[in-house]
């Protein structure tokens, strides 16, 4: 009995470690466990066997059905994963991201869209395109915009904080003083991106949105300036006239501020949920640069001014394609977004 208890024992040790699939250890399994299996002949044969080399040998054979289904147990995990990473490694390569029923070719996002239309534009006004981090800190998203900690002005934007410190920028304005210490007076440049601000939802409010940050400065510079580019673009990105309107505005980082509205094209100016039934939508906070803002940028104030806008594009997007909802922007709807195809 104990000479069949080892040889038994060394040959489900063989035959496991050969086994190479999930059909074969299961079939060992069934041969080694199963009602009918190996181990469980021996325990019958346990009758032949009298008084205290009886239960010696049944102690024996419950080790043995222990460390059996032990070894089982390990070499079926092992070659389920085997099997897992071999389809890994065998499947065809494709995008993960893609909705499971997407078919056709993609599309640009309208955002993009307007917003490399909008590049052009400024181009050809020899206007240069920077980029700036969407991580940044509190002096350039804030001190260095004339905005120091316990302005009440910060209350205007709710902020999304990190651990560490940095923050997601609220505004592409965190943008400004980097760009003036790169390229000092005089400077043309525009730095799109997107921001982030902690607010409630609705039909033009959402809590990640895209801008166009823009200043100009020289000598000389005025807000007449401002509204000619302004209505230059505008009247590029629609091929039409657009009414606009100049509202007073308070901007710590620029003085005298203003809000430029546009006459809202989605209800022509009669009044809809995305102008909030004014006939205006606010597109671009702007005004001259705040004197503090270009010292803090190493700008020489006695003999260069300038000004800067924050242009919405993700409201600009809705009016150029006549998008009634901007949740529709960032929602990954594909009845919604494949309409750009041929854009």
């Amino acid at each position: 009995m104990e000479n069949k208890i080892a040889l038994l024992k060394a040959k489900i040790e063989e035959s496991v470690a050969k086994a190479g699939d999930s059909e074969t250890i299961e079939g060992l399994r069934v041969a080694f466990l199963g009602k009918k299996g190996e181990i469980t002949e021996l325990l019958r044969d346990l009758k032949s066997v009298s008084g205290e080399q009886k239960k010696e040998m049944g102690m024996k054979i419950n080790l043995l059905k222990q460390n059996a289904e032990e070894k089982i147990k390990a070499r079926i995990e092992e070659i389920k994963n085997a099997e897992l990473q071999k389809k890994i490694d065998e499947a065809p390569a494709y995008d993960v991201t893609l909705p499971c029923d997407f078919k056709g070719e993609g599309s640009y996002h309208p955002i993009t869209l307007v917003e490399r239309e909008v590049e052009d534009i400024f181009r050809s006004m020899g206007f240069t395109v920077e980029d700036y981090p969407e991580v940044t800190d509190d002096y350039n998203c804030f001190e260095a915009l004339n905005i120091p900690k316990h302005h009440p002005a910060r209350d205007m934007q709710d902020t999304y904080y990190l651990d560490n410190g940095q923050l997601l920028k609220t505004h592409t304005s965190a943008a400004q003083n980097s760009i003036m210490r790169k390229y000092g007076a005089p400077l043309r440049a525009i730095f799109p991106s997107r921001c982030f601000r902690n607010e409630a939802t609705d039909a033009c409010h959402e809590n990640t949105f895209f801008q166009m940050e823009g200043m100009m400065i020289d000598t000389d510079i005025s807000i007449s300036n401002l509204i000619y580019f302004m209505k230059t673009m505008l009247s590029e990105v629609f091929k039409q006239d657009v009414s606009v309107r100049l509202r007073p505005g308070f901007f710590p980082f620029v003085e005298p501020g203003f809000e430029l509205d546009i006459s809202c094209l989605i209800c022509g100016g009669k009044g809809c949920p995305s102008c909030k039934n004014s006939g205006w939508l606010e597109l671009c906070p702007c005004g001259m640069i705040h004197p503090n803002v270009l010292k803090a940028g190493g700008i020489d104030t006695d003999k260069y001014t300038g000004f800067a806008f924050g242009l919405g594009l993700t409201r600009l997007a809705m009016m150029r394609y006549g998008i009634k909802d901007i949740r529709d922007l960032n929602s990954g709807n594909l009845k919604v977004l494949s309409q750009f195809v041929n854009e």
